[in-house]
Order: structure tokens, then sequence, then C-alpha cells
């Protein structure tokens, strides 16, 4: 039987999501209490990868078991697994799914959040990138909307990637006042390569600092080459905000 995981965690003290061999990561976490409650070893496969730092308020993985004797449930485990794993990783919510769902193959999109401050906030320093220019957010957005007329984002995916392609279709990109002086980006996508969304701030921040023109960020886009486009911003920013499934 398959069943899905949700879950959120704070990135901080994570080496990404994805198992190391010298970190601490959140699926290694995860495997390793669910192996424990379970009593046998359990592999987790999740929706995608988030890198050093980087949170997700909502990430969704699978595991397969086929229940024992002693099984009481999803509710049951779900309870038991926030009791066991640390303060970082939280679990919504655990239920049984179709075989054939796949937490990575079955999405159709994934959200994700950046958030940036250019006045000085003690509160917003952990969650949210401070800069030290003002930035011309009006024109930002002229040129996250040019994401849009787009496929392939080999600018942005991170140097000697092991990607099969770098196409993705992106339905959202858009800067908004978040209050306090900080600015969220929210960015939407069938899919996300490694380091892209990161990689995409740091050249819209370029536009938004007046060195990079519109016209230069299609050049960027239509160049596909990484060491044309902006540097990759801090991952304390960054959020998977949102996964979408066919069935809801």
């Amino acid at each position: 039987m398959r069943f899905f995981i949700t879950l959120s965690y704070d990135g901080t003290r994570f080496h990404g999501w994805q198992i190391q061999p010298n970190g601490v990561s959140v699926q290694g976490e995860l495997q390793r209490a669910l192996s424990v409650l379970l009593r046998q070893e359990i592999m987790i496969t999740g929706a995608g990868r988030t890198d050093t730092g980087v949170h997700a308020r909502m990430m969704v993985a699978h595991f397969d078991y086929e229940p024992q004797q002693n099984w009481s449930g999803c509710d049951q485990l779900a309870y038991k697994l926030n009791k066991f794993l640390p303060q970082d990783i939280a679990i919504q919510k655990i239920e049984q799914v179709p075989d054939e769902m796949h937490a990575r193959f079955s999405a159709i999109s994934r959200t994700y959040y950046y958030y940036l401050h250019t006045v000085k906030n003690p509160f917003l320093r952990h969650y949210s990138c401070e800069l030290h220019y003002q930035l011309d957010f009006e024109r930002m957005n002229e040129a996250a909307r040019l994401l849009l007329d787009y496929e392939d984002f080999g600018a942005f995916c991170k140097s000697h990637a092991d990607v099969k392609t770098t196409l993705c279709r992106v339905t959202k990109a858009e800067w908004r006042p978040n209050g306090n002086g900080q600015w969220l980006f929210e960015i939407k996508a069938n899919r996300f390569l490694r380091n892209m969304v990161r990689a995409v701030v740091g050249t819209l921040v370029e536009v938004g600092r007046g060195r990079l023109t519109l016209d230069d960020f299609r050049r960027v886009i239509e160049g596909k080459r990484r060491t044309e486009a902006g540097e990759s911003m801090p991952g304390h920013a960054l959020f998977l905000e949102k996964i979408e499934y066919v069935c809801g």
C-alpha cells in the first residue's frame, strides 16, 4: 500500500531535503523515524528537493508499507511521528493513496515564495533576505512576466546539474508587498530546476537595480548560459509553499 505524507519544515539546520553522506537532511530524519515506528526499513520519495537552508511550508513524500497487526491507522502514525521528530519538522497528515500515485511525478505544480526586505528589521533576518539598496519592483514585475513566455530555463540551472531537460512551464511569477517593508516573490511552475528560483530572483534583482534592462533579461533567458544570469540568492529566504496534484 502507498501512503502520502504532507509535512512542513524549517530548513535552517538541514543540508537540504535529500539524504547526504555527511550532513543532516529532512529525508534522513523522516526515514529514520518511520523505520523505528513501523519496525522495518522504510524508504521515502519526496516531491522534489530543497537545498541547504531552504524551508517548506508544504512538502509531500510517499512510502510503501503493508500494515501489520499493530497498525493503528494514518492519524495515529502522524501523531507518533510528530512526537518522535525534532521540532523543526511537522507532519500535517498521512493518507493512503492509489498505488500508482507518486509524490514527485504525479505533482502538476509547485509554488515557491522568496522574501526580500530593504529596511533593517531584526525580526525578518532569519527568513527574509535583507538588501541594502532600493529596488524598482514595478520593473522587476515586468521582467518576471517575461518568464511566462519561455520554456527553457537553462540560464537559471545550477552548473553541471544532473538534469535530462531544462524545460519548465512557468504559470505565475510576480512580486507583491508583504508589509513591514518586505516584498514577496511568488513563482509557480510544473517543475523547477536545481537552484532555479534563487537564480531567477538574483537576476530580477539586477533588473531592479537598473543593471539589466528588460531586453537584457530576455537575452539572459534566450542565451541559456548560467554565467550570464544574476547571482544565486541566499537559501534562508526561500520557501516551498505548495504542491498540487490532479486528485486535489
